[in-house]
């Protein structure tokens, strides 16, 4: 036939292309054949669905906000939570000297397993073993930072269609990871008058037989808090009752106030398997050496063999920690001297105090004051500032005319809040608190001595 004259043959047998692209001779070809028209190839190329679902609340509020600030008063960014911006807050010479002999040993400029050598994570585990929580190098996975191992323990633990229990307010990325991931956020309360501490009745009405695990982020980002060990019992015992894990992100873990005092969640269950998330970034003070862990604690094996091999799989898609930084942990973890950590804490406690004294005589504003980490949440009367349509509609203004920047809380879920870093240096931190104030008083237009707010709950 014909058509034969359009086969492909290999060795002398007939090979039918499964392709659409077959090189004819047209001299040869038929009438019919010279009828058809190769259909012209168009573009078609599209995003991901997990790129459309991915979307971090801060940076596109950020993002979207009018920032144009007075061009007559020097920009505070009172924002971001990185301790290295002002150049006042610099790691220990011991941690820079372990990196430098890190790099000069030459040992650390391979490819590491893809969980972190084998020395380091041992290195993690004896630092943060104790009798109530014992810890092996086999419990210990190194990643990129904290977020890395926040992704990877969502990642294991759960499935599109799946939910987990997030603080409102809270840390952004929990919601930015989850929703890319198909995973459903449901957010459970905290109680700015309790100290931001857990609302345990509406946290436990929240799960289902699809809640994957409940996030609990002590010291908080961005309220501040520090839970006791009372409150971090009960907590644990509502996920004993309803037989869901903990991810605990305790990567300000230490980081308290005065005579309040941490403590991580893991030595205080005896039934509850929890993922301990943390890292160099803050109490280090070196957030952009990317070096963070996973602690898993699972004394009654729960997890079992299925979720540890899951993690390891999940963490060989991309080798994330840094080698060298994996090569210093041992020098940074023994040889960082206490006085360091001291003196972090005591300037944070410092300038919260500091801030925290400022702004609650200030008309209009009520500010939370914190036990830990780096941070201060604001409550705004909205009632005594009517030309201001939300809090996003204040920190703007606020920027326009006394150039201080404050994230507003809608970013963490939580709107009439505003949130306030207290890493800068002391003068900035009272040259604000003053620019707030005289920005609250020009705008303010509440009845004096009214100073309660209504709780956002």
């Amino acid at each position: 036939m014909q058509a034969d004259k359009y086969v492909i043959k290999v060795n002398g047998n007939v090979l039918r292309p499964s392709v659409l692209d077959v090189l004819v001779n047209i001299q040869d070809s038929s009438p019919l054949l010279e009828k058809v028209k190769p259909r012209k190839a168009r573009w078609s190329v599209r995003a991901s669905e997990v790129s459309k679902k991915t979307f971090n609340p801060i940076r596109a509020l950020v993002d979207s906000m009018k920032l144009e600030p007075n061009p007559n008063k020097p920009m505070i960014a009172l924002s971001i939570g990185d301790p290295t911006v002002f150049g006042n807050l610099p790691t220990d010479d011991e941690v820079t000297i372990a990196m430098k002999n890190a790099i000069d040993s030459g040992k650390y400029n391979g490819y590491a397993p893809a969980v972190g050598y084998q020395t380091s994570r041992d290195v993690i585990a004896k630092f943060y073993s104790c009798s109530e929580a014992p810890l092996e190098a086999k419990d210990v996975i190194l990643t990129s930072g904290c977020s890395q191992a926040i992704e990877l323990c969502l990642a294991v633990l759960a499935n599109p269609g799946h939910n987990i229990l997030v603080p409102r307010p809270g840390f952004s990325l929990y919601k930015t990871l989850a929703l890319s991931m198909g995973i459903e956020v449901k957010l459970y309360n905290l109680l700015p008058e309790k100290s931001w501490e857990i609302d345990l009745k509406h946290l436990e009405s929240l799960i289902d037989d699809k809640t994957a695990c409940i996030i609990v982020n002590n010291p908080s980002n961005p309220c501040g808090s520090v839970f006791s060990k009372a409150h971090l019992k009960k907590i644990i015992a509502v996920a004993a009752r309803q037989c869901v894990p903990i991810l605990a992100d305790e990567i300000y873990g230490d980081m308290v106030f005065g005579e309040r005092k941490y403590h991580a969640m893991a030595p205080l269950s005896t039934t509850v398997p929890i993922m301990s998330c943390g890292g160099l970034a803050k109490r280090w003070l070196v957030p952009g050496w990317r070096m963070g862990w996973i602690l898993i604690h699972d004394r009654k094996d729960i997890f079992g063999k299925e979720i540890r091999e899951g993690l390891v799989s999940l963490s060989q898609r991309i080798l994330g920690p840094c080698t060298i930084v994996q090569g210093a942990l041992e020098q940074i973890i023994h040889r960082t001297p206490q006085e360091f950590y001291q003196n972090t804490i005591s300037f944070l406690k410092s300038n919260a105090d500091l801030c925290y004294t400022a702004l609650s005589t200030v008309p209009g504003l009520r500010p939370v004051r914190p036990d830990g980490a780096m941070y201060l949440m604001v409550g705004i009367d909205m009632k005594s500032f009517p030309e201001f349509q939300s809090d996003v509609h204040f920190t703007e203004r606020l920027i326009s005319e006394q150039s201080v920047f404050c994230l507003p809380a809608t970013c963490f879920e939580y709107p009439n809040y505003f949130r306030i870093v207290v890493t800068v240096p002391e003068d900035l931190m009272l040259e604000a608190c003053n620019r707030i104030r005289e920005f609250c008083e020009q705008h303010y237009q509440g009845q004096e001595g009214s100073q309660d707010l209504e709780c956002d709950k």
